[in-house]
């Protein structure tokens, strides 16, 4: 059976199959009607192939997937829940309609996840490789964001899981990619958990819902996703005050560091200056704090903010503090 092109199935008719058995409309409107007074809040993504991902080892469901938690985060770390989804994908004469089927599904379940009530759909041809764009909105009540306090010193930082693991498993899937290249398929078991954090990183749903029922507002939240040091010093920046950050509360995946040694990467160095962790980072009052460790397990704090002179600071086990600088923005 050959296979089906774009161009033989036709642009609409493509679309409108793509939607066949998924919850969402096709060419639906983007709207939302808000619940009372509220703030709305968008957040925009632009993924690139041979920069953001790699399609010899990257699951084409994995990506779709990954691609709405990209964006679905930072509406999280704005205290929003997820409402619309506009996705347009560019698309390259090497991929067929059953290859961007694969990528759509994985689109529609983490939509579904996250409970967008719309998702909408364009495609595009592209002659630079895969491209995937993605505009979120998403939506706060005037009265949550009011409830949100002012940060204070001593406010405690806490982040939603392991950090460096996306890092060291994009570094395992490069030093392989050479194998896949020639039909060789290695054994990444071993590896199996930093692999996944970078192919398929997952948030908690209802997240922003969870916070709301404990009565816990924190004072700043970011979505990690080009590393700590970034997220920190933009924390620093947007707060006015410094913030204190200590190496032994860092959480890491178990064997990160008979992982990294056999890379040749730091895992703090990853954790800091790594991306694609997609980890959550709250602010949360001190008062809060034995409420937030019995509610939210899966969190960890692990600094707090500080008096403004203190700066972006690592603290090491013997009480040493270096400056954290934040690594810059690179095409490579």
């Amino acid at each position: 059976m050959a296979e089906e092109t774009f161009s033989s199935i036709g642009l609409v008719e493509a679309i409108e199959r793509l939607y066949e058995g998924c919850p969402y409309k096709a060419f639906d409107s983007s709207y939302f009607i808000t619940e009372g007074k509220s703030v709305a809040t968008v957040k925009t993504r632009t993924l690139l192939e041979g920069i953001d991902f790699d399609l010899v080892y990257f699951p084409l469901t994995h990506l779709g997937y990954k691609s709405v938690i990209s964006v679905t985060g930072e509406l999280y770390a704005e205290f929003s829940r997820p409402r619309t989804l506009d996705v347009v994908l560019g698309i390259s004469s090497k991929l067929d309609f059953k290859q961007v089927k694969e990528l759509w599904k994985g689109i529609v379940k983490a939509a579904e996840e996250h409970s967008y009530a719309k998702l909408n759909l364009e495609l595009i041809p592209s002659r630079n490789g895969l491209c995937i764009s993605l505009a979120a909105s998403g939506e706060c009540s005037l009265l949550e964001c009011k409830r949100r306090p002012a940060a204070k010193s001593m406010d405690l930082i806490c982040v939603s899981g392991n950090l460096g693991a996306a890092y060291l498993g994009l570094n395992v899937l490069e030093r392989e990619k050479k194998n896949w290249s020639e039909g060789k398929n290695p054994n990444l078991d071993k590896y199996r958990q930093f692999v996944g954090a970078y192919l398929k990183p997952e948030l908690q749903s209802g997240i922003i819902d969870a916070l709301v029922e404990s009565d816990i507002y924190p004072s700043f939240g970011y979505f990690i996703n080009k590393g700590l040091g970034s997220t920190l010093k933009a924390l620093v920046r947007d707060s006015g005050l410094g913030a204190k950050i200590y190496v032994d509360r860092i959480p890491f995946e178990g064997n990160s560091f008979d992982t990294g040694k056999e890379l040749g990467i730091d895992p703090v160095t990853a954790a800091l200056n790594g991306g694609d962790d997609y980890r959550l980072l709250f602010t949360i009052p001190i008062r809060n704090h034995d409420r937030f460790r019995h509610d939210f397990q899966t969190f960890d704090i692990i600094g707090h903010l500080a008096r403004p002179e203190a700066g972006a600071v690592l603290v090491t086990p013997d009480g040493l503090e270096h400056p954290i600088k934040a690594q810059g923005w690179s095409q490579e």
